[in-house]
């Protein structure tokens, strides 16, 4: 009797220990972004924001671009459960769906982060995204975005005539397309390897990412030309997690990854805009280095030529489609297009 008490107190103490087991997490996430970066620092900095959320319940480690797996393969990788999650610029998954372009990064789209993720949080975006990322095996959680990306150069480009013939680093997808039609020669390179490659002279210019973290990167000491403010690429940096370990948590655990995202996309905004005006001083005191501001004719020049590719990838896919109508509505309806 005594021993049939004891294996049954075992067996419950077991039971609930496993319970505990799945209502505590710890998750690794990877990031398209280098260690080191201003926008690494902020996803660092919301990992610990999670962990104090949840009291410790849910612990994320952040990784640095290419720790696990290359940084266009970690929708594979969230899907399959090699990585638990991952903070990426949707548009590096174009290869496997022309819908990935449009909706990660539709290049003259948003002039700022906030009408970015409008477009996802009163747009319908964010329901559209995972409609297309579910079947990955990935839960997209929510929207972030930094500043809009200047261009590190080591020439002077002053207008898109001054494109013709540069060979630049620009990410597989829209952004690629765009510069290929105002007349520049797109490579297609990881954010880590840009650094050598202009210094190298592989490349002249560079669609990377925003203007503080290309000084991060230590991009404007062999790219002396940066365009900016930026006006062509305002990127979804999406917050994603591995669906199976989504649909097993609590209502209370998806909230509190809901709401981190939004704490760390107002932050994300806040902190690389803040940090894009104390560069942008900073460059300006340099002898050499010149800050080259394009015009607004000179802007609308050029995401005339993006948007012409919209309607192009849209007819590259049923889900591509769906995003460009979508998209276009909604711009429309805020007077955005």
């Amino acid at each position: 009797m005594l021993k049939s008490i004891f294996a049954a107190s075992v067996a419950v103490a077991a039971l609930t220990g496993a319970a505990h087991a799945q209502d505590s997490y710890d998750l690794q996430f990877q990031s398209s972004d280098n260690s080191g970066t201003a926008a690494f620092e902020v996803q660092q900095a919301w990992a610990e924001h999670i962990g104090e959320m949840s009291d410790g319940r849910i612990s994320v480690e952040m990784l640095p671009v290419g720790s696990i797996v290359e940084y266009n393969e970690t929708l594979d990788a969230v899907g399959a459960g090699i990585l638990d999650g991952h903070i990426t610029d949707s548009s590096y998954f174009t290869g496997k769906d022309a819908a990935f372009a449009l909706i990660g990064n539709p290049v003259g789209a948003y002039s700022s982060a906030e009408e970015l993720r409008a477009f996802f949080n009163e747009g319908g975006g964010t329901e559209l995204y995972n409609e297309i990322v579910n079947p990955y095996g990935v839960q997209f959680i929510g929207p972030a975005a930094q500043t809009a990306e200047s261009i590190p150069s080591a020439v002077p480009i002053d207008s898109v005539e001054d494109f013709q013939g540069v060979k630049m680093r620009a990410p597989e997808g829209m952004v690629q397309s765009a510069f290929a039609a105002a007349g520049a020669s797109p490579v297609n390179l990881p954010q880590s390897e840009v650094f050598t490659s202009l210094d190298k002279g592989v490349i002249s210019a560079a669609d990377a990412t925003t203007l503080a973290t290309n000084h991060s990167m230590g991009l404007h000491d062999v790219a002396k030309h940066p365009i900016w403010p930026g006006f062509h690429s305002l990127p979804l940096n999406e917050v994603s997690i591995t669906k199976a370990t989504w649909d097993q948590m609590s209502e209370e655990d998806r909230q509190i990854l809901t709401d981190s995202v939004v704490w760390y996309a107002d932050e994300l905004a806040e902190r690389i805009s803040a940090r894009d005006e104390e560069v942008a001083e900073e460059l300006r005191a340099r002898d050499d280095v010149t800050i080259h501001s394009w015009g607004e004719d000179e802007k609308r020049e050029f995401r005339q030529i993006a948007q012409e590719q919209w309607a192009d990838y849209a007819e590259r896919s049923e889900n591509a489609q769906r995003v460009y109508d979508a998209l276009t509505s909604y711009l429309t309806e805020q007077g955005l297009l």
